[in-house]
C-alpha cells in the first residue's frame, strides 16, 4: 500500500505493507517520529495506529525551543 506524507516540511511517499503502523511508516520516509503529529481528515492519528490501505496523512512539525 502506498502512504503518503504531505505538510509544511514534507512531501513524500512510501510503500508499506498492510498493518504497517503510522511510527513505522513514518521510518521509512525517513521522518523522525518523535519530531511530527500525524493526521488524517482532521483526526490526530497515535504513532502506533495500523494502516490497512493506501493513505494521504497531514503531517506537522512540532518544534520546541528557547
Amino acid at each position: 500500500m502506498q502512504v503518503q506524507f504531505t505538510g509544511r516540511d514534507h512531501n513524500v511517499a512510501v510503500e508499506c505493507g498492510s498493518g504497517t503502523t503510522v511510527r513505522s511508516a513514518l521510518g521509512e520516509a525517513g521522518i523522525l517520529a518523535s519530531t511530527v503529529i500525524v493526521s488524517h481528515e482532521g483526526v490526530v492519528l497515535p504513532h502506533a495506529t495500523k494502516l490497512t490501505s493506501d493513505i494521504s496523512l497531514l503531517v506537522t512539525t512540532v518544534s520546541s525551543g528557547g
